[in-house]
């Protein structure tokens, strides 16, 4: 079974010594650039969301090549990590949140694989827009593998960027019941979902949200916690990929296109 692992910030080396030159996948959205590797007798495909050396702002990653490059291979279900900012105290920075919902705030970025070019209209069901199996399987993941209780349930609101929320935006998020703020997660989901892929996220919490503590953000303050979960998240991800299993009869699987 192939695995997609989008790797967000701060991740990008994630699989340094195991991965050589990527390999370019043509898809009718452009050219992605993967790397294959194989983890313990599982091959993933490992694709990091910024590049290599972090060199795509969030509103110019390419996310219809990414998601059907990972189609294209053979994945059947696709793991993500999402560096974000919290809005809601209870989430502080180091946890891990798996996300259920998001709220979308994106501005000027293609959000799906069904532009009526073919003469169709379709409406893709999104109730549960992350795999609750998947979901479910990185959350006993968390607990047996490093010892951690991750948040289980969680609002991603994907903001346009690259630059970062202003306090009274946080505080509208807030108020819609937001809980994390980020700037890459949709359309990601949304298109993984449009390609039948079983779909889900661990978000890593990096910095309070904007006017949340008074303390400006930066992006050295994102890395610098990154760095610092890193071993854990390798952990984590590790034992995921290990022990995930493919599942036909996942809603999820039933293809849109």
């Amino acid at each position: 079974m192939r695995i997609g692992l989008i790797a967000g910030s701060g991740l990008e080396q994630l699989y340094e010594d195991r991965i050589g030159r990527p390999t370019a996948v043509d898809t009718a959205y452009g050219h992605a650039p993967v790397f294959m590797l194989d983890a313990d007798d599982r091959e993933v495909v490992f694709l990091p969301r910024h590049g290599r050396g972090h060199s795509i702002p969030p509103h110019r990653i390419n996310y219809r090549a990414n998601i059907r490059a990972l189609e294209r291979l053979g994945c059947e279900c696709v793991i993500a990590t999402n560096a974000v900012g919290s809005m809601n105290p209870e989430m502080q920075p180091g946890d891990f949140v798996i996300c259920d919902q998001f709220l979308d705030f994106t501005k000027q970025r293609p959000l799906t694989f069904f532009d009526g070019e073919e003469g169709q209209v379709r409406h893709v069901d999104v109730t549960d827009p992350y795999c609750p199996r998947l979901r479910e399987h990185l959350a006993q993941t968390c607990r047996r593998s490093v010892g951690e209780e991750p948040h289980n349930t969680g609002t991603y609101v994907c903001a346009e960027g690259p630059r970062f929320e202003t306090p009274a935006e946080i505080e509208m998020y807030t108020k819609l019941g937001g809980d994390v703020v980020g700037m890459t997660g949709v359309p990601e989901v949304v298109l993984a979902r449009e390609a039948g892929l079983c779909y889900a996220t661990v978000c890593i919490v990096s910095n309070a949200a904007a006017g949340m503590t008074g303390a400006q953000i930066s992006h050295d303050e994102v890395i610098e916690l990154m760095d610092e979960r890193r071993p854990t998240l390798h952990k984590l991800l590790r034992a995921a990929l290990e022990t995930v299993e493919p599942d036909a009869t996942c809603s999820c699987r039933s293809p849109f296109g």
